[in-house]
């Protein structure tokens, strides 16, 4: 009963995390590592519960996300492309190789956590808010995203940081805009994931935990959108510093 109860919470957490800022994978997939799930099985069905959230968010999140709905177009192809490459690696590569990359994977991303803030900073500063969807897709950024769907059908946590630091480099939208626009293209690489290790890989799933985690972030992501605004970052991102850091621990000295 308190495991189901710490990883509904997480999946709270989590939800309202990725709407917001990203990096929610690293409030539960360390959380489900730290009951002792498999790293994989961890992977995979904290990926398929995590979609629930994302579509929440990107509910709340719509009229942001309608400002770049052209640019939405031209970008969608190259997630949804590099989600089905990045399931299928996890998919095809052995075991032992995921259980390998798995903490350089969370150090990258816990990396992204400490410099992503400096990053939307420094985006904020140089874009102005308008309200547009003509944007230039150029094949650089094409290329970039298409890499990004690639690590969040692997492993995808902090993606949604990766997104709004590229984007906020290569678009001129306002910030808010681009919220908008990487809830939707991080909930696209998710959803594509998730159907790939449904049909390839349904004995990797554990359906509790989809439940559970599914069932938070949905409640998650509605509350990032209405009032997670009004929480303050710094408490966000120690927590799930905290709780990645717990999770590298457990990996590299008692594994």
């Amino acid at each position: 009963m308190l495991e189901g109860l710490v990883i509904f919470a997480a999946g709270i957490w989590a939800g309202m995390i990725n709407t917001i800022v990203g990096s929610g994978t690293l409030i539960t997939f360390p959380t489900l590592l730290l009951f002792g799930y498999p790293a994989l099985t961890a992977n995979v069905s904290n990926n398929i519960g995590l979609v629930a959230g994302g579509i929440s968010g990107t509910y709340g999140y719509r009229r942001e996300a309608r400002e770049l709905k052209t640019t939405l177009v031209r970008l969608a192809p190259a997630s949804v492309l590099g989600a089905t490459t990045g399931a299928a690696l996890l998919l095809t590569l052995p075991d032992s190789s995921f259980d390998a990359i798995v903490p350089a994977l969370i150090a990258l991303a816990l990396f992204m956590v400490i410099v992503g803030p400096s990053i939307q900073r420094r985006v904020a500063r140089r874009k102005l808010e308008r309200e547009t969807d003509v944007e230039r897709v150029s094949p650089a950024l094409f290329i970039s995203i298409f890499g990004l769907g690639v690590y969040g059908g692997y492993f995808g946590a902090a993606q949604g940081i990766l997104l709004m630091g590229l984007m906020g480099i290569m678009l001129s939208a306002g910030i808010q805009a681009l919220n908008g626009l990487k809830n939707v293209l991080g909930t696209l690489v998710n959803a594509v994931a998730a159907v790939a290790f449904m049909i390839f890989a349904w004995d990797r799933i554990d359906w509790k935990i989809v439940a559970l985690i599914g069932g938070g972030s949905l409640i998650g992501g509605l509350l990032g959108s209405r009032i997670g605004r009004r929480l303050p970052p710094l408490v966000l991102r120690a927590i799930i510093l905290l709780i990645g850091t717990l999770a590298l621990i457990k990996i590299i000295w008692f594994d």
